[in-house]
């Protein structure tokens, strides 16, 4: 069914870059669905149905003749943009972010970016799982910024050295990368660069943007021209140490030395390989900055899958000129059994974006890996926005928790006493196939256009009504990333070019879930201009 959706959908289009929505759709009035609830901590939320998808063609390239990428590693919604032009037709303004690169054959000189486009949703009441929906978002490409350093460096995908750092004035001590030619295999003058997997995304009111990075972990802040102009470096218990001495290195190596080696593979301490900074939120007055670990720190419980469930969550105050250091938690992340592995212990399903909704709740991604387009697995088995609430959680900040050796759980992922975690609540499955097919996509299954990619990894917020959400009912959208996967990539402004070793051309796909939040939710300051 998806194949002749695609094939309708390209057809129609000179373009192909962007998935389009039908040209009319009869919107009738009708009694809202429900498709779940859960209550966290005495507050009720609703899953009503899944109200879009669409996509991005895999090999759609940016401004700079560079293959779009995996566009959803984080995005974020101007909320000041979103505007009901008609019944169930929406437009608004999204950015977007790709993390390091195509990197499925070894890390490269790619220069990290922000993409900008223009969103926009045309409701489809009458899709079902007989007479599915054709994809009904579409985004239009509008800009692209890449960022660089505080001396404008442009700043790199690579892995950063196994030791050493970079340093600025005002600026802690951050990761480098020394890179030899052109970064890309080529010749060239070789040279340094900060590091950055970008991984989340907070846009300011003001057009400049916090980006939340795996490599450091640090969240480092870009101006609106991509220049950086401050970096937040974490607690000491969340830096990777191997031996005792700070590496920043994520046994990544680059794509003209695939053998290089990193001895020990994992730090001992500090954040697991992969598994740094992945989510990244503001509150909605724009006063609060929370970055999440994707799992467990090494000495916390990771990097094992059985063990790595319990998660540092760091909270900035960031009213000031310099962020402050202001709390932390621990978010204890969903398990769960899978039938066809070895180990029969539960396991983790980390985190991969996390979305402040008000009242000390959160929206988070946790999913498992290894199940989707183009894995091993076509059938995720855990893909879901669940919520936790901190608000009885231990604020775990200070001496005792955040030394370079120290630990808040076991090796066996056991919670040190004394130490309460996060509530969690699950609440909205992506996998409901019931759902998705009404729009031609499925989970499980044939290994086709259709099926879910396997990394869903960016969320965002915006009202049903256009306004101002009075009556709760808000649309959640989420990315995935493709990971720069296609037969017919660029790179370095299109002078690279790229054929990934899979034969696929993954889509970057995306879904829109509406949901109800509890009563007089405000997800953001009405008093001022907002972005979510």
């Amino acid at each position: 069914m998806f194949r002749h959706l695609l094939a309708a959908f390209l057809a129609a289009s000179s373009l192909a870059p962007v998935s389009c929505a039908p040209s009319s759709y009869d919107i009738l009035p009708r009694a809202l669905p429900v498709v779940s609830e859960t209550t966290c901590k005495g507050r009720t939320y609703t899953y009503r149905e899944l109200a879009g998808y669409g996509f991005l063609p895999a090999n759609g390239r940016d401004k700079f003749g560079d293959t779009l990428g995996g566009i959803g590693s984080a995005i974020a919604l101007d909320r000041s943009s979103w505007k009901k032009l008609g019944e169930g037709s929406y437009e608004g303004t999204i950015w977007t972010l790709p993390d390091r690169g195509w990197n499925t054959e070894g890390t490269l000189n790619f220069q990290p970016r922000v993409h900008k486009f223009t969103v926009s949703l045309t409701l489809a009441p009458s899709a079902t799982v007989s007479n599915p929906s054709e994809p009904n978002i579409k985004l239009t490409y509008l800009d692209t910024i890449r960022f660089s350093g505080p001396d404008g460096t442009p700043t790199t995908g690579f892995d950063p050295d196994i030791t050493g750092s970079i340093t600025f004035p005002g600026f802690p001590d951050m990761p480098v990368a020394t890179y030899e030619g052109d970064g890309f295999g080529g010749p060239g003058p070789g040279g340094k660069r900060i590091p950055v997997d970008s991984e989340g995304l907070v846009l300011n009111r003001d057009g400049t943007f916090w980006v939340s990075d795996e490599y450091g972990p640090f969240v480092y802040k870009f101006d609106q021209t991509g220049k950086m102009v401050a970096a937040i470096r974490p607690p000491e218990a969340i830096i990777p140490r191997r031996n005792g001495t700070v590496s920043f290195n994520a046994a990544s190596p680059p794509y003209y030395n695939p053998d290089l080696e990193t001895v020990p593979e994992q730090p001992q301490t500090g954040r697991a390989n992969n598994q740094g900074f992945e989510g990244l939120t503001v509150t909605g007055d724009g006063k609060n900055l929370y970055v999440l670990l994707q799992s467990a720190a090494n000495q916390d419980g990771g990097p094992a899958r059985q063990t790595n469930r319990h998660a540092r969550l760091v909270k900035y105050d960031i009213r000031g000129d310099r962020p402050r250091y202001a709390r932390e938690f621990v978010v204890p992340l969903p398990q769960f059994v899978d039938p066809t592995a070895s180990n029969p212990a539960p396991r983790t399903a980390a985190q991969s974006e996390i979305f402040h909704i008000q009242n000390d709740q959160f929206f988070i991604l946790s999913r498992d890996s290894g199940a989707g387009r183009g894995q091993d697995s076509s059938t995720s088995l855990y893909r879901q926005v669940d919520i936790f609430d901190v608000t009885d959680a231990t604020d775990i900040k200070g001496p005792g928790s955040d030394g370079a050796t120290s630990s808040i759980a076991s090796s066996a992922g056991v919670l040190n006493p004394g130490i309460t975690p996060a509530t969690y609540c699950p609440f909205l499955d992506f996998n409901d196939n019931a759902q998705l097919a009404r729009f031609g996509v499925h989970n499980g299954g044939a290994q086709d256009d259709g099926l879910l990619n396997e990394k869903w990894e960016g969320l965002g917020l915006v009202p049903v009504d256009g306004l101002l959400g009075d009556d709760d009912e808000w649309f959640l959208f989420a990315f995935s990333d493709n990971d720069f996967i296609t037969q017919d990539g660029a790179l370095n402004d299109g002078r690279f070019r790229y054929a990934d070793g899979s034969g696929l051309d993954l889509l970057n796909q995306f879904l829109v879930f509406r949901v109800k939040l509890p009563d007089r939710s405000r997800p953001f300051n009405r008093d001022e201009g907002s972005v979510l």
